[in-house]
């Protein structure tokens, strides 16, 4: 990625997916050029949240909603240290943000990390052109970086796919950190970062659980050095059928049976660790808006996702795995895809969502208090 952020505004910007479709529009954030997987989120609300969540790591983002910037950026709502969006495409940007936190533009916060960013795109189009032919790589170019759009689609097919990426190392913390209980310590669970977000170990620490937040090159050795009471595995970017020092982490705690829960990476990861693979969705469910159903009760929550792969498990029927019966527990009411699993015979579960909500909605928060119940279950 190369960037300038002077004089965005002014600069003409392109488009240009690797199929050969382009859209033209205007510079927004910092000048230059950048590349990724183009996807799209389909939240009205939660950009600042979006924007930092390390999930997103070389991913161009297409918002869905056409005003996008209306509450600015404040200092509060990030989800990690940085942006790790690697591009970002809005229709039409907000000229003022209107909201009393705010403390700066979203365009200017662009332009001050260095994101490339596109506005004045027909995103309803571009977001429609996704969904059918899938989501793929894609180059935004502004200022002196747009050329002829040949010589651009050469330099968009040179970059990397996301199938057979390994990315989780390059946002997870280098050393372990320790997000205290607030009120009463209850539990201790040791948190494997493999892009993990913000409000996941605050939520565990609004219910008296000290969170030992591990890298994700984390041995088991320095997993149980914690003490933990459980052991959870966070969200992230990156092909799961990488991920094999994570999944052979994860299998060393479900031989001890210590409570385990996983979230969105954590959940493909378990899916390997029991045996089943996992697949590349077309265009991958992102935004706060996604119908999933808790097959154990019934109930239908509106959740927020960001995934691109999923975990290939039978829908109809528990199976068999070497850490005895499994099933999922999730499913997501669009399309038929696994968002949960769950062991029966010992407490380990997981869901491909994000529980967490930031930016919400707050439907599936019990899901914390089902880890708390597991670990209540096995100390007594």
């Amino acid at each position: 990625m190369t960037t300038s952020t002077r004089g965005a505004a002014e600069a003409p910007a392109v488009l240009v997916l690797e199929d050969g479709r382009s859209f033209r529009g205007r510079a927004y954030g910092a000048v230059g050029e950048t590349f990724g997987e183009a996807v799209f989120s389909t939240g009205m609300t939660g950009y600042q949240e979006t924007l930092t969540d390390p999930s997103y790591h070389r991913q161009v983002v297409v918002m869905t909603a056409p005003h996008v910037g209306n509450t600015g950026v404040n200092d509060e709502d990030a989800e990690s240290r940085r942006i790790w969006v690697s591009g970002y495409v809005v229709r039409d940007p907000a000229r003022l943000p209107s909201n009393w936190r705010s403390r700066r533009t979203l365009d200017e916060e662009l332009a001050a990390q260095g994101v490339v960013g596109i506005s004045g795109v027909d995103t309803r189009a571009l977001t429609r052109h996704l969904r059918e032919r899938g989501a793929m790589r894609v180059g935004i170019f502004s200022g002196n970086a747009v050329e002829d759009e040949g010589v651009l689609l050469a330099k968009v097919r040179q970059a990397p796919e996301m199938s057979g990426a390994d990315l989780s190392a390059e946002v997870a913390t280098k050393e372990a950190y320790v997000v205290p209980a607030i009120g009463t310590k209850k539990f201790t669970v040791a948190a494997i970062d493999l892009g993990i977000k913000g409000m996941t170990p605050h939520r565990m620490a609004e219910r008296g659980i000290e969170v030992h937040v591990l890298p994700a090159t984390a041995t088991l050795e320095e997993v149980y050095a914690a003490g933990p009471d459980g052991v959870f595995f966070s969200n992230g970017p990156g092909d799961p059928s990488t991920a094999d020092h994570p999944v052979s982490l994860m299998r060393g705690v479900l031989e001890r049976k210590t409570p385990l829960f996983g979230i969105c990476f954590g959940n493909q990861i378990l899916g390997r660790a029991l045996g089943f693979g996992t697949y590349k969705l077309k265009y991958g469910h992102r935004g706060i808006n996604q119908p999933v159903q808790d097959r154990t009760t019934g109930k239908v929550e509106v959740t927020a996702h960001n995934h691109g792969f999923a975990v290939d498990a039978p829908l109809d029927k528990p199976s068999d795995t070497e850490f005895g019966r499994a099933e999922v527990s999730h499913v997501c009411l669009n399309d038929q895809v696994v968002e949960g699993l769950q062991l029966l015979d010992r407490p380990a579960f997981s869901v491909q969502y994000h529980p967490e909500a930031a930016a919400g909605p707050h439907d599936a928060a019990y899901l914390f208090d089902r880890f708390v119940s597991l670990m209540e279950g096995q100390r007594a």
